[in-house]
């Protein structure tokens, strides 16, 4: 089987045949994109790896669809975390005709894709972008397998109030579109318990010095701090705070919440000093042994360990190809609207809709840091969505 990653490159000195010129008749392609480059790269191969692995297994099935047998193929692009190139990525995979696509990675590049799959009549499952607007633009045909931004960090604000008594905070976002939107949300469901937000700062998702900010919000003496970014821009800020002598509890969303967090802050991550919510509570036995199954292949095939949000793009995988044998079809016009109708039990624990495209029942684990390790400490509801 020969899967379509998107290096079939146009080059200045060779003209490459289109890759849609090549398939087997029998083929069914589905697109994914996540940024294979730039500062997020280490979570974009995550999932792209995730994504080859479910290609794989579906092929090992055996399935037959509309009386034929059938073959997935997968193509990838790279959006770099840019919305620009994710548009320029999304029509790459437009003009190719894929019958789905498992991405974007970003609430930045997820949303502006999103229109166009809307229009070209293509369902979009994002296995990590958490911006509330993604799934309340009215398309009948964009998903996510994780919580949003309301439900993350709302309920972030909650348990830091809540459980670890924590009472003032020092808010920090990167303006992404996600960075922005969980920091608003755990501002919000913070505030609505009672906790007092007494500095908003801000930086951006390319930046490495943060002295200037971090000493202005040392002179306020918060309880904690709440970055909204990711863990490429949380490990040098951690650095920086141990620099500064802020030992102080430091938390983020899922954004933060991965295996290379400890790489990226060195010795500055502490024990029990971060804080973060990833999307999915693993509440029975059973998902628990998939999960770790799962992750356990991951390594043995990848060489290499899950990084975040790899089990849910597998997942949305299963899901999208789910639907195709509900509806007996491969035609994206005909099959998408069974997506709705699915209910999956996936690696990530359990897996159905509601009327937005936003997963039932949404659960998080809040996990924190000890011995450069992340480990789990509680399995809650989400707060809202």
């Amino acid at each position: 089987m020969k899967f379509y990653k998107l290096f079939c490159l146009v080059s200045i000195l060779f003209v490459v045949v289109s890759c849609t010129q090549s398939k087997n008749e029998n083929s069914i392609l589905i697109g994914h994109v996540s940024p294979l480059t730039g500062n997020q790269a280490h979570l974009g191969k995550d999932n792209e790896l995730g994504f080859l692995m479910a290609i794989r297994d579906l092929n090992k099935q055996g399935i037959i669809i509309d009386n034929k047998p059938v073959l997935f193929e997968g193509l990838s692009e790279d959006d770099a975390a840019d919305p620009k190139q994710g548009t320029a990525a999304a029509q790459k995979l437009i003009d190719y005709q894929v019958v789905g696509v498992i991405g974007h990675l970003n609430s930045g590049t997820t949303v502006p894709a999103s229109a166009m799959y809307n229009r070209a009549n293509i369902p979009q499952i994002s296995p990590s972008a958490t911006l509330p607007k993604y799934t309340k633009q009215g398309f009948d045909n964009a998903f996510r397998v994780v919580a949003n931004d309301v439900q993350l960090g709302g309920t972030l604000g909650k348990y830091s109030f809540k459980t670890l008594q924590l009472r003032t905070v020092a808010v920090i976002d990167d303006r992404t579109a996600y960075g922005s939107g969980v920091a608003k949300e755990f501002k919000k469901g913070f505030e609505a318990v009672g906790g007092k937000v007494i500095a908003n700062e801000f930086t951006h998702d390319k930046a490495t010095d943060f002295f200037a900010i971090l000493t202005s919000i040392k002179d306020k003496n918060p309880d904690f701090i709440f970055f909204g970014g990711m863990d490429a821009v949380a490990g040098p800020m951690l650095r920086q705070l141990k620099q500064l002598d802020m030992n102080i509890s430091f938390f983020g969303g899922d954004g933060i919440c991965t295996a290379e967090l400890p790489r990226l802050a060195g010795d500055a991550l502490g024990s029990k000093q971060v804080f973060c919510a990833e999307a999915g509570g693993l509440l029975d036995d059973a998902t628990k042994q998939r999960n770790l199954a799962f992750r356990q292949r991951f390594q043995e095939e990848n060489n290499i360990d899950v990084k975040l949000y790899a089990p849910y793009v597998y997942d949305a995988t299963m899901i999208l190809v789910e639907a195709m044998k509900k509806a007996d079809s491969t035609d994206p016009k005909i099959f998408s609207s069974q997506i709705s109708k699915v209910n999956y039990m996936g690696i990530t624990g359990p897996i159905s809709f509601d009327k937005f495209g936003d997963v039932k029942n949404a659960a998080l684990t809040i996990f924190s840091f000890q011995d450069g390790n992340k480990f789990p400490i509680e399995v809650v509801k989400s707060s809202g969505s």
